[in-house]
């Protein structure tokens, strides 16, 4: 079984869920490498420093941003540590949107948000909830070092987190030359739209797609095989383990939860995320207990 990306918590208004970020994509890929024809030896990519030609350990190279033709600032790992979000291990949704409302082009990555042990019941109200609203809450995720915006969407017993693109990310079409005049300055008849209507209802049929496959992978992979039996034995690789994500949850209220997120609900969707309450009581906690602890090592 797969490892989790990371374990932490999904959360809409005052209620937590924990869940387990997994991968809901499988690579199939074949994968490459590079020989030198005349010895068939591995070729190594490496890091060469410019000026002296020499190759650079990892443990000496800086990230540093060219902010002019030539010239670098240099960041440490804390400056990108700053830069991240607080809640590097949490899903948290800041907004519900009607699903048909987000294009295509925005979805790019999914990924399968699983309930941790006990997180039963949280998880399937979310999920439900969604499908019968017919929309998709909105959300910031931290994957390893990017903050990204994505999407959660119920699909049959799961709910899946869907990274998406920003707005700013995305090539607006009207950059390039799109026919947008209307139908008839195009000479389009209302017997040729009717015939091309007719041949997709022809071709009108379920989605299967159990019945599309990389074929020229398929193909691909027999040439390999081909060349194997001729030229060089099979390599065996064992997969470690997966390790079972665990996560402690306790008996929650979920009315009151639902209550009180609707009651002290004070941001819009446009706006940052406000910290409730709770949020501050439990820091307000978490201080109160440091300083009882100092006092107490004194």
């Amino acid at each position: 079984m797969a490892r989790p990306i990371w374990t932490g918590n999904l959360t809409f208004g005052l209620l937590n869920v924990p869940v387990s970020l997994m991968s809901g994509e499988r690579g199939t890929d074949l994968h490459f490498r590079m020989l030198d024809s005349r010895n068939k030896a591995p070729v190594r990519y490496e890091r060469v420093n410019a000026e002296t030609g020499e190759e650079v350990p990892w443990k000496e190279i800086v990230k540093a941003f060219e902010y002019k033709k030539g010239n670098y600032v240099v960041l440490e790992p804390e400056d990108i540590k700053s830069a991240s979000s607080e809640n590097r291990e949490s899903v948290e949704v800041e907004a519900f949107v009607e699903a048909a409302d987000i294009g295509p082009e925005y979805f790019e990555k999914p990924y399968i948000l699983v309930p941790g042990k006990k997180a039963e019941k949280g998880y399937v109200l979310l999920r439900e909830t969604l499908k019968r609203t017919g929309k998709v809450g909105i959300a910031r995720v931290v994957i390893r070092t990017r903050e990204y915006l994505s999407a959660v969407i119920p699909r049959e017993h799961a709910l899946i987190l869907v990274l998406m693109r920003f707005q700013q990310e995305l090539v607006d079409a009207e950059e390039f030359s799109i026919p947008s005049e209307d139908i008839k300055h195009y000479r389009i008849s209302e017997r040729e739209l009717s015939m091309a209507e007719q041949l997709i209802e022809s071709m009108t049929s379920e989605w299967r797609p159990v019945e599309y496959k990389d074929d020229f992978r398929d193909r691909l992979r027999q040439v390999i095989e081909k060349r194997m039996k001729s030229k060089g034995a099979l390599a065996s690789i064992e997969e470690p383990e997966a390790e079972e994500a665990e996560a402690a949850t306790n008996v929650v209220d979920f009315m009151a939860l639902l209550k009180k997120s609707i009651d002290t609900k004070k941001r819009t969707p446009a706006e940052k995320a406000e910290k409730t309450p709770a949020r501050k009581a439990a820091k307000k906690g978490k201080a109160t207990k440091k300083s009882g602890a100092r006092r107490k090592a004194s």
